[in-house]
């Protein structure tokens, strides 16, 4: 059996041996989780069966995650649209209220390490906003999800800015020095905004470019967290745009996002 066709028969049952029409009496948001729970246990399997070096375990996983999770959508929600990583886009999605967009594997180098920092990213943007979500840490076996919102933890007295663990933005790490706030490497987009709503960090700003399915599923957990979301000029994320691309992003608790952003323009460009 192939990885393909060992995904898609994953897609036809779930842990339980259930078969896959179950998935139509789920809410769009227990979709996502439980897509993103699977997804996480199958890239723990894969990784576990110590048959593929470093190189190859991060593309072998994002292709076996990949073949899970798209055929369980397209079979679960055929009439929705559809953007992933590691697929083929196309302009039908462009046509679609409903898109799921998804990243099979954020941050494939933490991944193939064996560290905590990586997740799956399961979410659904409809008419571009990032409505329902969930973000799987399956290093951590925790799922976060947009039906079951929690209280974020209260912000220490000097505030922590998570950043990138091998290239910290420049924006970032300037914001971070004026307000005094302690950096907090970290490697995945999604682990990094959790890291907020699990209270391991109070600012996440973003300015090296991204793509949608890095920021989507994290973007609408936080916002069900009542987090502040945004581009660092302040304007809304959208997504299910033609081009996928999105420089920014900043996610942080509502009392900090003015400060944030007023001080994102008086950082000077780089030389």
């Amino acid at each position: 059996m192939t990885a393909a066709q060992g995904a898609a028969a994953v897609a036809a049952s779930n842990a339980n041996g259930a078969p896959a029409q179950a998935g139509a009496s789920l809410t769009d948001a227990e979709l996502a989780a439980h897509l993103a729970e699977v997804a996480g246990r199958i890239l723990i399997e894969v990784r576990a069966s110590g048959m593929l070096s470093l190189k190859k375990l991060g593309k072998a996983g994002d292709a076996t995650a990949n073949q899970f999770l798209i055929h369980a959508l397209r079979e679960q929600r055929p009439d929705d649209g559809l953007l992933s990583e590691e697929s083929k886009d196309t302009d039908e999605r462009l046509t679609k209220e409903r898109v799921w967009i998804i990243d099979p594997v954020d941050g494939t180098r933490e991944y193939g390490e064996e560290r905590t920092d990586w997740a799956v990213h399961v979410a659904l943007a409809i008419n571009g906003v990032p409505t329902i979500g969930a973000v799987a840490l399956p290093g951590l076996g925790v799922v976060l999800r947009t039906d079951q919102p929690g209280v974020v933890p209260p912000a220490p007295e000097r505030l922590r800015m998570v950043v990138s663990r091998t290239r910290p933005a420049r924006e970032a790490t300037e914001v971070a020095e004026r307000l005094g706030a302690e950096l907090v490497p970290m490697g995945s987009a999604g682990a990094k905004a959790m890291s907020i709503i699990r209270g391991e960090a109070d600012i996440y700003l973003h300015s090296g470019g991204q793509y949608e399915w890095d920021s989507c599923a994290p973007a609408a957990v936080a916002l069900a967290y009542g987090l502040h979301c945004s581009r660092i000029d302040g304007s809304p994320l959208v997504y299910n745009q033609q081009d996928t691309y999105m420089p920014d992003l900043l996610i942080c608790r509502k009392e900090h996002a003015e400060q944030v952003l007023a001080l994102i323009p008086q950082i000077a460009p780089a030389a």
